[in-house]
């Protein structure tokens, strides 16, 4: 499991080695010192919030035993519980997350990105909604086997030697694989929506302290384990071949240290849920410190310092959540939401430091290159009839079959009652998904052709995910409001984002690695912030918000589609005559301009084609992942680059991938449904892993 190194700036000067024996510094124990005051400062405010009326005052007559009653039962019972909730998952995720980055020599290694904790999450649903019911150790177990096995398949597809770019875009696809299989979980039972939502991104809430005791062992042991392992982590820091060169077994301390961190990660997920990105943000904020602290990059010294800092990371999240909404509300939103946020901007100040390939450079190395057909035409036909063969399965497939007959009288205008009214209902469901996957697909394709990066899916850099902000805005807050505005309001959070993720990426050169890494980030952002919205506003109503976010064509009528229709009838022709210009543009950056193409301005019109088509895709029918992804790699492969033929062929492509997607979620478990967002996720999943693996360094 030898990880590629990441390059970034600026670099360490005049750190120690590894193996430097000098006794720790004074500024080593300050900083100690520092971080546990603040812990307690944090400690004491987090035990004076809450819904009960238990002050500072109430909190020291307790201290002191002087009373009890109401105050104390209140402390004892809520408050405590989940302030060591809060220590057992910020030591264990701190500490994991420390030793991840270490073993990989990568600065966004961490049980998120490797997708040991959404591993972990499936497997204790999964168990949940089989009614299986397990002790809290048998949950642990469950969870460490389904956090290995995710973990397992990360590094497995991403090859022996993955830098920073392909373990995010590896572990963000198995991450959202699992996410969608746990929240179609979910959606069949929407009796435990409410609680599962709010638990999946992690919550302290705590009864009692019989949960904690079981867990605090697997967390002391892990620790004690890693210190132990402190010196050896020393040296591996020298890299590979050096390490074996001083009689370390690099690969069996590397394997000790994944079932370490897994298992206490495992541990976490099953006290609290899984409560992002402490396993990146602590241990990164503690690296930031070595150059100023000396000692402090000795793993016996940093791992415990990662400890306090995810301690720290956590606790400090759920006193700012407690202080910004209030009591009665922040009680309903997760934790998890807001480390998530921290570690969303995180990820994206990493990769502004991150010395990346070029645009056109090592990036693209990524791409799949077809070979092409003589005959494009007839192909493009193939696909199209392919096209038009899955969109009448789906008119006749679902909850009540019908006959090709009944689809020609009902075209005719010759069918009986039952056949125009599930007809009526499920044409435009079909309308909708064929209009969503042509528009996600041509918007793909044209992002990846402008920045160069074949891994620019609108829903995997973020551009998706600030126009699902935009709609939950204008559904939580204006209920009311027609659908051209919330047609309106998904593509201005498209265009935010899309802003952010370019204005970013543009620094130093439009960077293919720098732009994966932002588009990541700000994509978990934008899904921290509707949750947030979700829980903290309706958390009553979270399966239909999932439905909907996981990308559903239910309820859709013909007039939900017109904003959508126009927007494909126009602008996917605009971005097909600019086939020549995207040509152009995704050779390199020199081509173009000597051809007197001016291209920030070209460059500014298809982008904005890009995130036109995604932000009313959005709209339309919720997120809906992998297929601008897809989509226009299948077409790069059958066809060549030249998108005179990629951009139809992707459309069509698109097209058919929804709507198979819709009309398995509508048939495979009737008369329940799955939202297509989940099946174009589990469809599209592996292709993208296969993509990986294909193209791995060897």
């Amino acid at each position: 499991m030898a990880i590629g190194t990441l390059t970034e700036q600026p670099t360490r000067r005049g750190a120690l080695p590894p193996t430097d024996q000098r006794p720790p510094s004074g500024r080593l124990f300050a900083l100690t010192g520092t971080l546990l005051v603040l812990l307690v400062l944090l400690a004491a405010v987090h035990l004076v919030q809450g819904t009960a009326a238990v002050g500072v005052a109430d909190l020291v007559s307790w201290v002191l035993r002087r009373e009890s009653g109401l105050e104390a039962a209140v402390v004892v019972e809520s408050r405590i519980p989940r302030l060591a909730a809060a220590l057992a998952v910020g030591v264990a995720l701190g500490a994991a997350g420390c030793v991840l980055q270490s073993i990989s020599r990568n600065p966004v290694a961490s049980p998120d990105i490797l997708a040991v904790n959404n591993g972990a999450h499936f497997a204790l649903v999964a168990a949940s909604v089989a009614g299986l019911s397990l002790p809290f150790v048998g949950d642990i177990a469950l969870a460490f086997a389904g956090g290995l096995l995710a973990s397992a398949v990360v590094i497995a597809l991403t090859g022996t030697a993955y830098g920073t770019v392909r373990l995010v875009l590896g572990g963000t696809a198995v991450s959202l694989a699992l996410s969608s299989l746990t929240t179609s979980l979910l959606i069949l039972r929407p009796e435990e929506g409410t609680g599962l939502y709010a638990w999946a991104s992690g919550s302290l809430s705590q009864n009692g302290f019989g949960t904690l005791r079981l867990m605090a062992p697997f967390v002391v042991a892990g620790v004690a384990a890693l210190l132990m392992l402190g010196r050896r982590l020393d040296v591996m820091m020298l890299g590979d071949d050096e390490a074996r060169a001083l009689g370390i077994p690099v690969r069996r301390t590397q394997l000790t240290v994944l079932l370490v961190t897994v298992l206490m990660s495992a541990a976490a997920v099953a006290a609290t849920g899984p409560i992002g990105f402490v396993g990146l943000a602590a241990p990164a904020l503690a690296r930031l410190l070595v150059p100023h602290v000396p000692g402090l990059h000795r793993h016996r010294a940093l791992v415990p310092v990662s400890a306090l800092m995810g301690v720290v990371v956590v606790l400090g999240a759920d006193v700012a959540l407690r202080a910004a909404m209030g009591a009665q509300t922040a009680v309903r939103v997760p934790t998890g939401a807001v480390t998530s946020l921290l570690g969303g901007a995180l990820m994206v100040a990493l990769a502004l430091r991150l010395r990346a390939a070029p645009i056109g450079g090592a990036g693209s190395s990524l791409e799949v290159r077809g070979t092409g057909v003589r005959r494009r035409a007839l192909l493009a036909g193939a696909v199209g009839a392919v096209l038009l063969g899955v969109a009448a399965a789906a008119a006749l497939a679902g909850d009540r079959s019908l006959l090709v007959g009944d689809l020609l009288l009902w075209a005719r205008g010759e069918a009986g009652p039952l056949v125009n009214t599930v007809l009526g209902t499920r044409i435009p469901r079909v309308v909708a998904a064929l209009l969503a996957g042509v528009a996600l697909a041509v918007a793909g394709a044209t992002i990846q052709a402008v920045t160069r990066n074949p891994l620019a899916d609108p829903s995997v850099i973020g551009v998706a995910g600030g126009a699902s902000v935009g709609a939950v805005l204008v559904v939580t807050y204006a209920p009311l409001a027609g659908f051209w505005a919330l047609t309106g309001a998904a593509g201005a959070g498209a265009a935010v984002a899309a802003a952010v993720i370019f204005a970013l990426s543009a620094r130093g050169g439009f960077a293919s690695d720098r732009l994966v890494l932002v588009g990541v980030g700000v994509s978990y952002v934008t899904t921290a912030l509707v949750t947030t919205l979700i829980v903290a506003t309706d958390p009553f109503s979270a399966a239909k918000a999932l439905t909907w976010l996981s990308g559903s064509t239910y309820g859709r009528s013909y007039e939900h589609l017109l904003p959508l229709g126009l927007v494909c009838l126009v602008v996917v022709p605009l971005a097909w005559a600019g086939h020549r210009h995207l040509d152009l543009i995704s050779i390199d950056e020199d081509t173009p301009r000597v051809l007197g193409l001016n291209v920030p301005r070209t460059r500014l019109a298809l982008l904005a084609c890009g995130v036109v088509l995604t932000g009313t895709a959005v709209a339309a029918i919720g997120m809906i992942g992998f297929v601008g992804l897809v989509a226009p790699h299948a077409a790069r492969t059958l066809l060549g680059r030249r998108h005179r033929w990629v951009i139809p062929v992707a459309a069509l492509l698109g097209g058919a991938l929804v709507v198979l997607a819709d009309v398995l979620g509508r048939a495979v478990i009737a008369p329940d449904q799955l939202p297509a967002g989940l099946l174009t996720a589990v469809i599209g999943t592996p292709y993208f892993l296969w993509l990986l693996h294909r193209t791995r360094a060897t």
